[in-house]
């Protein structure tokens, strides 16, 4: 798979902003069919950064109900945590 399409967008939100200061963790939503190799190659290259670890989790699709009803779904994604060494660290990330 091309590097360019196994990092969809990083995700930021209050939680995974503490993990960043607190873990050196970073969170990315993934391509579906993407790796941990795949991905921690990706995040190497593309910001030049060396990553330690990489965990995967995959959300599951939810039914949004109203009154009983199945009245839709909301998507499914991949997301992945990546860990960086000590004193990398990824610009975008360090302004929220």
């Amino acid at each position: 798979m091309n590097k360019n399409y196994v990092l969809v967008r990083p995700l930021q939100t209050e939680k995974t902003n503490a993990m960043l200061l607190k873990h050196h963790r970073c969170v990315f939503e993934v391509h579906p069919d993407a790796n941990k190799t795949e991905i921690k190659k990706a995040v190497e290259e593309l910001f030049g950064v060396t990553v330690l670890n990489v965990s995967v989790v995959s959300r599951r699709p939810i039914d949004r109900k109203r009154q009983g009803r199945v009245i839709g779904r909301t998507k499914g994604y991949k997301k992945a945590y990546v860990t960086l060494a000590e004193g990398d660290k990824i610009e975008f990330f360090e302004g929220a």
